[in-house]
């Protein structure tokens, strides 16, 4: 049994750095990670003190890893931005259609419920070991409230997909109880949320783990702090699919004011900040400076530019726009899924960006300002065809997640990361509640070139005086200050904010006087843009149509996906999706 949780130091693990090694040493977790779900574990022996507190937490994350793999595929192929291959098995194709068999392993709840009776029964043994005094109030508020949000996390996930599911907060005598309608009736999602909403915000620590914590530690660049879950987003997404776009917003904003992890400046964290031109030492669509208009100038690298958000190691850059991130190593449980599904090197290939993905990058230009003068440069948008996909051999690859193991050049380097909260995401999170409170311009700002652009509406130069611009005026959780000027001197805290759009050298959408509507679609459209395969796209369609009352957002896009590829099935399934009901996968163990 776990005793605690044991730590080493080498200069030879790369991209599982030593302090990962201290959350996934088998010769700590095993023991825990191998126990059943229906088998509870026993608190005597396993809940002494606060290091068996913490490989308890460490086990349910290596457990919780499990779920990367239906998490992308349930999110990205029920989906119009992804589709199948001549691989596929006939499962995916399934989802990719709407038409799934009892037996598709894709649906089964089951491995959801699995790490939710291990968070059960963590919880309820947190409860007892505060109780004994077998650790401090502070010590039980933080790792309750983890582990409390990986559940609330996890339920908000089923409830997205399955439509109507039990929600259990107590460990039970056998997994298959699940199952038993009697016992555990099952919560339709909109109820669903409102539980959530309500316990996830009673919880008493909503910040990471505090600097004195044993489960925090910062070795060669990595904080672990970014492995676990940011229980700010988490409230922020729960009270955006409840409708309280305010308090969504305010926790957003909390995030985006978060003090930032080691040699991070403030003024950089998660600001989505403004290309570095001379050095491209950035995470931005560039080219080499007075290069722009020569297309294969486009920088393109594992540590410099856009696709290093996904390629690089854990530095400075890295921490300044992800917020949470598990990776995976080839020398530790659980292995990489994503090689398998994307990849035509080392992998199957099993699924690929639908053509509607590819036409909708396609269908943006990109600007580029030589000489004071804003000119119009390439008709595509970067981030799809020359960095989130690829052509190889003819077929598109999806290289978001293997961009470690292609420059790895090693088929037994399977290393990689299950990506699931970025500045980006926040970004385009907070611009959707912000809309729907009635903030466009903010918004739009957020969304196209950044505060200090949009709120300059006499386009005073960064030479001038800034004094009353470049900023919003709005209270809290509205209040941006972005001036930068320098008569007199202004360095405000969101001077380098270039906006989502910015970042990737694109064309403002929209316009500032543009109704929410409006607004809104370009929002969730540029999420397809910037978060593609991330694990969004389906739980952005459902949240959007949901709140609009209009099926037709949803399935109209999953329509253009199939007609796009010939799939006769594209009308029935458009059809079927008008429906509401039809959203959800049935509940089959």
């Amino acid at each position: 049994m776990i005793t605690t949780i044991k730590t080493k130091t080498t200069k030879s693990i790369v991209s599982m750095l030593s302090a990962m090694t201290l959350l996934f040493s088998l010769g700590s977790c095993q023991d825990y990670l191998d126990v059943q779900p229906e088998d509870r574990l026993v608190g005597d022996q396993l809940y002494r003190n606060v290091f068996d507190a913490d490989a308890a937490v460490v086990g349910i994350y290596g457990k919780f890893m499990n779920l990367a793999e239906k998490h992308v595929i349930l999110n990205e192929m029920r989906a119009d931005l992804m589709t199948t291959t001549r691989n596929s098995n006939p499962y995916l194709e399934q989802l990719s259609v709407h038409n799934v068999s009892a037996d598709n392993p894709y649906i089964s709840p089951k491995q959801f419920y699995e790490v939710i009776q291990n968070c059960n029964d963590a919880l309820k043994n947190f409860d007892i070991m505060l109780a004994d005094k077998k650790f401090t109030q502070t010590q039980y508020d933080q790792r309750y409230a983890d582990i409390a949000c990986i559940r609330s996390w996890i339920y908000l996930q089923l409830g997205i997909h399955f439509g109507s599911v039990p929600y259990i907060t107590e460990p039970i005598e056998t997994l298959e109880d699940v199952k038993n309608i009697n016992k555990y009736p099952r919560v339709p999602l909109d109820q669903l949320i409102d539980q959530l909403v309500t316990f996830t915000e009673a919880l008493t620590y909503k910040n990471i783990y505090d600097a004195q914590s044993s489960l925090l530690v910062s070795v060669d660049g990595y904080d672990t702090r970014k492995f676990f879950i940011n229980k700010e987003c988490l409230l922020g997404d729960l009270q955006l699919w409840k409708g309280n776009y305010q308090l969504a917003a305010a926790h957003y904003k909390n995030v985006m004011e978060e003090a930032p992890a080691a040699g991070v400046q403030t003024v950089d964290n998660y600001r989505i900040k403004f290309a570095e031109v001379i050095t491209n030492e950035d995470l931005s669509v560039g080219y080499l400076r007075n290069s722009e208009l020569d297309a294969t100038t486009l920088v393109d690298s594992n540590t410099k530019g856009w696709r290093s958000i996904f390629g690089r190691d854990r530095d400075v850059l890295w921490n300044s726009e992800w917020i949470w991130s598990l990776p995976f190593d080839s020398k530790f449980a659980p292995a990489n899924p994503f090689i398998a599904i994307f990849s035509k090197t080392g992998g199957d290939y099993l699924a690929k960006p639908s053509q509607r993905a590819m036409e909708m990058w396609d269908s943006n230009n990109q600007v580029f300002s030589i000489g004071g003068t804003t000119v119009l440069g390439y008709p595509y948008d970067a981030r799809g065809s020359k960095f989130t996909y690829r052509m190889v051999a003819g077929d598109p690859v999806i290289m978001k997640y293997i961009y470690k193991f292609e420059s790895a050049a090693d088929q037994f380097n399977r290393n990689g990361d299950w990506f699931l909260y970025r500045a980006a995401k926040l970004h385009l999170r907070y611009a959707e509640a912000a809309n729907r409170d009635n903030q466009q311009e903010l918004a739009y700002a957020l969304l196209n070139q950044g505060i200090r652009t949009t709120y300059n509406p006499l386009n005073i130069p960064d030479t001038g005086n800034v004094t009353d611009a470049m900023q919003t005026k709005l209270p809290f959780p509205y209040n941006f200050d972005a001036r930068m000027g320098n008569s007199p001197n202004f360095r405000a805290p969101w001077h380098r904010n270039t906006g989502i759009r910015g970042r990737a050298r694109l064309e403002s959408v929209g316009a500032i006087g543009d109704d929410m509507i409006t607004t809104e679609n370009n929002i969730i459209d540029e999420a397809a843009l910037e978060l593609a395969y991330e694990g969004n796209r389906w739980e952005d369609l459902v949240r959007i149509a949901r709140r609009r009352n209009d099926p037709s957002f949803l399935a109209d896009k999953i329509f253009e996906k199939l007609n796009g590829e010939g799939n006769a099935e594209a009308a029935n399934v458009k059809a079927k999706l008008m429906n509401p009901n039809n959203w959800y996968l049935p509940f089959n163990w």
